[in-house]
């Protein structure tokens, strides 16, 4: 696959077809989205799991029936040590030649970064974008501005580095709360300041936005094995609250979850290869917060669909079968 010159820049580092930032001035017109995290298979041949390839089948197959614009990488793109550089075949196994459905061929797909990937070369990923034209991952954390087709209604989707703002956390370890502990190493801080000044930005200018969705790759809350972050709590919880952002989407716990608190609806999507039923954390949420927990190890894996209407933004949750697990339909916000 040869290189491609992008169309123009985002936030200075390279280009996207997509508006972020005021770069193009009409939003780009959106009915809905998928979303998947920690899906990348593993480093020995065929570098793929069953649960992989069962849930990009899935996904094609929802792309079509239920609508999709593009899909959101949640992170944990490549396990378990990211990728070397943006000719790592890795591209080709994990990504290009998984994710072939006929639903899912043209559709964009935008990314940020897990932990795992960061044990890696996340530069690379960056620049594998000037080779691929489905992969859109202009920088470690971005905005896109969405409309919502037939109406004056806009919304925003801001897409962070939280390995970035929190530190690294191997699956599995412990931190303070059991996931990224209270903030970044010695060194890290300015990154992390900078990120969330840029975020309370994006946050600002998305106050006229009827839907404001925020991604990165570790939960905020989460009753599974990594449970909540005390750096994200701290740190995001109250942009999130103060901005009256609809949902925060994550993966990083290896299953589906939806949580509702103070506002906020926290979708964990990261069973798009492993899949674990520990409810480890559940005692460390607020009461009544946990909705909605899949985790089935026997499951073929899931992913979820977020649709964008004037009148709500509904969250679908999809098993690999094609099997609607659960559904959350999220008021605009203000209302």
């Amino acid at each position: 696959m040869g290189s491609r010159s992008p169309p123009y820049p985002i936030e200075g580092v390279r280009t996207s077809p997509y508006p972020v930032d005021g770069v193009r001035t009409s939003p780009y017109p959106i009915d809905g989205f998928l979303a998947l995290g920690d899906w990348g298979g593993v480093p020995d041949p065929p570098f793929v799991t069953p649960r992989e390839v069962a849930t990009a089948a899935a996904m094609g197959r929802a792309a079509e029936e239920l609508g999709a614009d593009f899909v959101l990488a949640l992170g944990d793109n490549f396990y378990y040590d990211g990728v070397r550089d943006e000719w790592d075949p890795r591209f080709q196994d994990t990504f290009e030649r998984t994710f072939t459905a006929p639903g899912l061929r043209s559709l964009p797909w935008f990314v940020l970064a897990g932990n795992h990937d960061h044990n890696g070369n996340v530069s690379a990923q960056i620049a594998y974008g000037q080779r691929s034209p489905r992969w859109h991952f202009p920088h470690p954390y971005y905005s896109l501005r969405l409309s919502l087709p037939g109406t004056n209604s806009s919304a925003r989707l801001l897409l962070l580095d939280t390995v970035l703002l929190c530190g690294g956390t191997d699956d599995f370890t412990s931190g303070p709360v059991n996931g990224p502990g209270p903030g970044p190493g010695p060194g890290a801080a300015p990154t992390a300041s900078a990120q969330l000044r840029w975020l309370q930005r994006r946050l600002s200018a998305a106050a006229g936005d009827r839907f404001v969705l925020v991604a990165g790759h570790y939960p905020l809350w989460s009753a599974g094995e990594h449970g909540p972050s005390e750096c994200l709590y701290r740190s995001l919880r109250p942009l999130l609250r103060r901005n009256r952002v609809t949902m925060y989407l994550s993966g990083h716990d290896h299953n589906l979850q939806f949580l509702w608190e103070g506002g906020v609806g926290y979708v964990v999507s990261g069973a798009g290869n492993f899949m674990e039923g520990s409810k480890r954390h559940g005692g460390d949420l607020p009461p009544g917060s946990l909705r909605f927990f899949y985790g089935a190890p026997s499951s073929p894996g899931g992913f979820v669909h977020v649709r964008l209407e004037p009148e709500a933004a509904t969250v679908t949750y999809l098993e690999a079968t094609g099997r609607i697990l659960h559904r959350e339909v999220l008021p605009p916000r203000g209302v």
